[in-house]
């Protein structure tokens, strides 16, 4: 059997009015939104008629109340039944023949917000298509009363009275309504004033005419200052038709976390909806903040934030188009000031070149990447080396650069944010961009050998040196190579390491995962890594030349260890052991010998 739902019309009422939205501040802008969508219906049927609002503060009416007045159509006594006592209903939609998007109200709950601060709103109504003064009274248990007004008004229009609850006073004093107003509806293209006096601005600041164009630049920057407290790196204009969207984009003076949300000023119809909304432009562009006013978006229900739709997101990428387009126009109209902007907001500009061709041109061109060549472009880095090879992390890069740089290979730091997607992504805008990772091991194929003489007399340390890696899995090399300061390198191509890494998996893994690893394990042989030692280096030299067998593993053990160190590799369990063991082993040896070195 089909019921009816019971409502408790004063929960309701509670939930609305104080859980619905953010601060009790916003009673100011619901009471202005109804005002101008009021005198926006009365211009519809009269476009002469006065569109003006007007605040009196408890400084006016001397009874602590708050009153707002305005010129609009008001309503009949039919209506003030229809619209103000059925939450949900707005009266500003088709049912008083106009198009939903010409006004700011869209939910028909608005006039609860008056219950933020006050326990009772009366709305005094005389409707521009005839009939009497209306008096409606609201309170906040939910119940209203309706009758005639004892005193007719002047004009159509209405007037909305408020005398503030008990611990809510200060949200209608004087300074604080004037506040809210200017902060809500300076830009309303009506007439506001409070207590007589006008707080509304002649116009938007972004549209408003300059006599010249450095004028106009210093007055955004001024505008910034007041809004946002900083004074912008530069200043453009965003605009997107679909939506209705104008505006002005702010470049952030200093770095900012990537991550953080950006909020930015947002008006509908040139009244302020909120002061950080997020969510207007994509996650990359964290460097700009912004403010707008916009005709089509769709607020939400508390009118704190942006109804998240597929024009808000055609809305974000048309203004991602428009930052996109004025980082580009910079790169070609002041070089300096780009080398400056990307010095500042460098994460920004290379999180758009991962999906932007035309950004990653831009990066491609000037952005300074680090090389073992010095901090340069990478169409620079590729003028010089031909090929990009790169190293997916700092150590790594770190652990290589100079010794490919004395190879004569060419190296870029591929370790920091976006570094190494951006080298993939760059045969996408040519082809003939040759990119690929370097693997440790080719650098050695780039070493010089040993003379034939000096190896063969080196056997018998060789020979030590690799019973001691053998239970590591690690090969001794003897090679010659830049720069002579280091003394091992540790190589271990990227399939070694792969077999590696899943090994030591499988040791301290159980039964049943060793053996489904062990599945994947399919080489049971294989390169294995190699301890490179440099015959250039001078403690290499006079290792080789001990005659002791204890110290000279204790020798190897200690370049092996160090080698694992300064390549920022991990270290088993065997290779912390030995490390310990080889460095105890050295400061025994060198108590006991009075020379205290080798």
């Amino acid at each position: 059997m089909e019921q009816v739902f019971q409502v408790d019309l004063r929960g309701i009422v509670d939930l609305l009015s104080h859980h619905l939205y953010g601060s009790p501040r916003v009673y100011v802008r619901e009471l202005l939104q109804n005002a101008v969508d009021a005198i926006t219906a009365r211009h519809a049927l009269d476009p002469r008629a006065r569109a003006q609002v007007r605040i009196e503060t408890p400084a006016s009416t001397g009874d602590g109340t708050i009153r707002v007045h305005d010129s609009g159509i008001g309503l009949t006594e039919a209506e003030v039944h229809t619209f103000l006592a059925t939450i949900g209903r707005s009266g500003k939609r088709d049912d008083l023949g106009f198009a939903r998007h010409e006004f700011l109200g869209q939910f028909g709950i608005g006039l609860l917000s008056c219950f933020l601060v006050a326990d009772e709103a009366e709305v005094l109504t005389r409707s521009a298509r005839g009939g009497p003064t209306v008096r409606w009274t609201g309170f906040a248990d939910g119940r209203y009363r309706v009758e005639p007004a004892a005193r007719e008004r002047d004009e159509p229009g209405t007037t909305v009275t408020l005398a503030p609850r008990r611990g809510a006073e200060q949200w209608l004093t004087p300074t604080t309504v004037v506040e809210l107003a200017r902060l809500f509806g300076s830009l309303l293209p009506f007439e506001v004033t409070v207590d007589g006096v006008a707080i509304t601005e002649p116009e938007v600041p972004w549209r408003a005419t300059h006599p010249t164009p450095s004028d106009r630049a210093y007055a955004l920057a001024a505008y910034a200052e007041d809004t946002f407290g900083f004074t912008p790196f530069a200043t453009f204009d965003l605009a997107c038709a679909e939506s209705g969207v104008t505006g002005v984009a702010f470049v952030l003076p200093q770095p900012v976390n990537p991550a953080a949300k950006a909020g930015h000023r947002v008006y509908l119809k040139r009244m302020l909806l909120a002061e950080s909304v997020t969510g207007l432009l994509p996650d990359w562009a964290f460097f700009v903040r912004c403010v707008v006013d916009t005709t089509e978006l769709r607020p939400t229900a508390s009118r704190e934030a942006l109804y998240e739709d597929d024009l808000l997101e055609s809305t974000r990428a048309a203004l991602g188009d428009r930052i996109r387009d004025w980082l580009v126009e910079l790169s070609t109209s002041d070089p300096a000031a780009l080398h400056r902007f990307l010095r500042i907001h460098d994460l920004g500009v290379k999180a758009l070149a991962l999906h932007d061709d035309d950004m990653l041109r831009l990066v491609d061109r000037w952005l300074p990447v680090e090389t073992n060549a010095g901090q340069i472009p990478l169409a620079e880095f590729r003028r010089r080396f031909g090929e990009v090879r790169y190293t997916p992390s700092v150590e790594e890069f770190r652990q290589l650069a100079a010794v490919a740089g004395a190879a004569g290979i060419g190296l870029v730091n591929g370790g920091y944010s976006y570094i190494t997607d951006i080298l993939e992504r760059l045969p996408a805008i040519d082809p003939e961009i040759r990119v690929r990772r370097l693997d440790p091991a080719e650098l050695a194929t780039h070493f010089d050998l040993v003379d034939p003489a000096t190896e063969l007399a080196l056997r018998p340390f060789l020979t030590t040196a690799q019973r001691v890696l053998d239970r590591l899995e690690c090969e001794v090399v003897l090679r010659t190579f830049d720069p002579p300061s280091l003394a091992a390198l540790y190589l271990l191509d990227r399939d070694a390491q792969h077999r590696a890494e899943l090994r030591a998996t499988r040791e301290v893994a159980d039964e049943l995962w060793a053996d489904v690893l062990g599945a994947f394990d399919t080489d049971q042989g294989g390169d294995r890594p190699q301890l490179v030692l440099n015959h250039r280096n001078p403690l290499v030299r006079r290792i080789t030349g001990l005659a002791d067998a204890r110290l000279v593993t204790t020798a190897v053990e200690a370049l092996y260890s160090q080698a694992l160190l300064l390549g920022q590799h991990p270290m088993r369990p065997v290779d912390t052991a030995l490390l310990n063991k080889s460095f105890v082993g050295l400061l025994d040896w060198a108590v006991h010998d009075p020379s205290g070195g080798l």
